[in-house]
């Protein structure tokens, strides 16, 4: 809740941004286009003397150039910045002129006084053919747009802000009406650690029945292996209770009978070893022991060339002796069955494989290399990572479901182990190596 809160707040800080630049840059826009419209309706009321002197009349259609400090001005000047006319409200104001300004050309600017000014270039032509080059400017305070995007900015964030309280507030109460089936879930829990509910038997979604089911699975799994336990430790301190008064009844005469003593001693071992074993026959358990990894290719090899009869594939099998770790022989079949399949499948006649010792200490901590080659066509560099994942095979037209390279990877990893791919420099097919530790 609270992250959805700090993403809400990001997202509308950054549209707060993006829509107050927008505005502001329209509301200059708009700004523009009104100087441009004062500057044209200057030049409709200006005009041109036979002495070439610019007159304007004493009282312009806008008012706010007549009042000093009005914040509207205006100025015409003429080459190098020789004044011709300034408007009254421009009386005392200043503002740079461009240097060179094309005629019929344009440009905005904002001074270092925070005024937004317009200039505009034109040649003035009498009715004797004679022109004047004459540039005229119209500015205005900048504090009429600075107000305007307050007061978007002041509308615009209220709204956003109440807009983000009623969104976390809708998301606060979607979210507590769709968690409302797992509070369900932990209430009946609890009550089961409590011990008044011995499973979850509440009406719940149909989306959650699956979870549901599981949990009354392991829920029933821990208390039938809880129930065996007690069982075992029941049956265990029965037995018990037969030799340990036989050994009562040995050391309370003077003389001790050693040899009954040692036979209720190893008769009672019997009876541990024995509920041990029955509890641990109850519940599954993998262990792991010591693999001797050629036995496993040898048997492997045997069974695909049952497989590969008709393609007379030739395995070529060296090893060095002592080639074992500990792991689960079904690991070791996965990973070199998987490749030596892929082998089979692909090369033309040829397979080989190795099995290196190699020294851990010199070979970053790994016991032996496992290398399987052959003469097919091999795989393209830019499948290579591809075929690592599930479902993704070399070739899509033939048959398989992509998932034996995979396997190979996941188990590779599981084992800490380490795969490479490349091109077999001797069969000219693929080269496959896994170092194992």
């Amino acid at each position: 809740m609270i992250s959805a809160a700090i993403v809400l707040t990001a997202f509308f800080a950054l549209v707060s941004l993006i829509l107050e630049q927008g505005f502001k840059e329209s509301a200059e826009q708009a700004l523009k286009e009104k100087l441009q419209i004062h500057i044209y309706s200057l030049i409709s009321v200006a005009e041109l003397t036979d002495m070439l002197e610019l007159s304007m009349p004493d009282a312009l259609r806008e008012p706010r150039f007549s009042n000093p400090g009005s914040g509207l001005y205006a100025t015409i000047t003429q080459v190098n910045n020789i004044f011709v006319w300034r408007s009254p409200s421009a009386v005392g104001i200043s503002f740079p002129i461009p240097e060179q300004l094309e005629p019929g050309k344009s440009k905005f600017v904002k001074d270092i006084k925070g005024r937004f000014v317009l200039h505009y270039a034109v040649i003035w032509e009498n009715k004797d053919g004679f022109e004047q080059y004459y540039i005229f400017s119209v500015a205005e305070e900048g504090v009429f747009v600075d107000k305007q995007v307050d007061r978007f900015r002041l509308t615009l964030r209220s709204w956003l802000f109440f807009t983000a309280i009623l969104l976390v507030l809708i998301q606060f109460l979607v979210l507590r009406w769709s968690l409302k089936p797992l509070r369900g879930i932990v209430t009946d829990l609890e009550a089961i650690e409590a011990g008044s509910k011995t499973r979850l038997d509440g009406r719940y979604p149909s989306e959650l029945e699956g979870v549901v089911g599981n949990l009354n699975a392991l829920v029933s799994s821990e208390r039938a292996h809880l129930e065996r336990y007690r069982n075992t430790l029941a049956d265990l301190a029965h037995s018990l209770k037969t030799p340990l008064a036989i050994l009562r009844g040995c050391i309370e005469p003077k003389t001790v009978n050693k040899a009954q003593v040692a036979e209720q001693i190893s008769r009672m071992d019997e009876i541990v070893e024995y509920q041990l074993q029955k509890a641990a026959a109850k519940g599954p358990q993998k262990l792991t022991g010591k693999v001797d990894v050629s036995l496993v290719v040898d048997k492997i090899i045997v069974s695909l060339k049952k497989v590969y009869w008709e393609k007379g594939v030739v395995f070529s099998f060296k090893y060095d002796e002592g080639c074992t770790m500990y792991c689960q022989e079904g690991d070791v079949y996965e990973i070199v069955g998987n490749l030596l399949d892929n082998a089979a499948k692909w090369c033309e006649k040829n397979v080989s494989i190795n099995l290196i010792q190699l020294k851990r200490e010199e070979d970053e901590g790994f016991s032996f290399l496992f290398q399987i080659e052959d003469d097919g066509p091999g795989i393209p560099n830019n499948k290579l990572d591809e075929i690592l994942q599930r479902g993704v095979r070399a070739d899509e037209n033939i048959h398989g479901h992509g998932i034996g390279m995979a396997v190979v990877n996941e188990l590779t990893e599981l084992l800490e182990g380490k795969l490479i791919a490349e091109s077999s420099e001797a069969l000219g097919g693929m080269c496959w190596q896994i170092y194992l530790p």
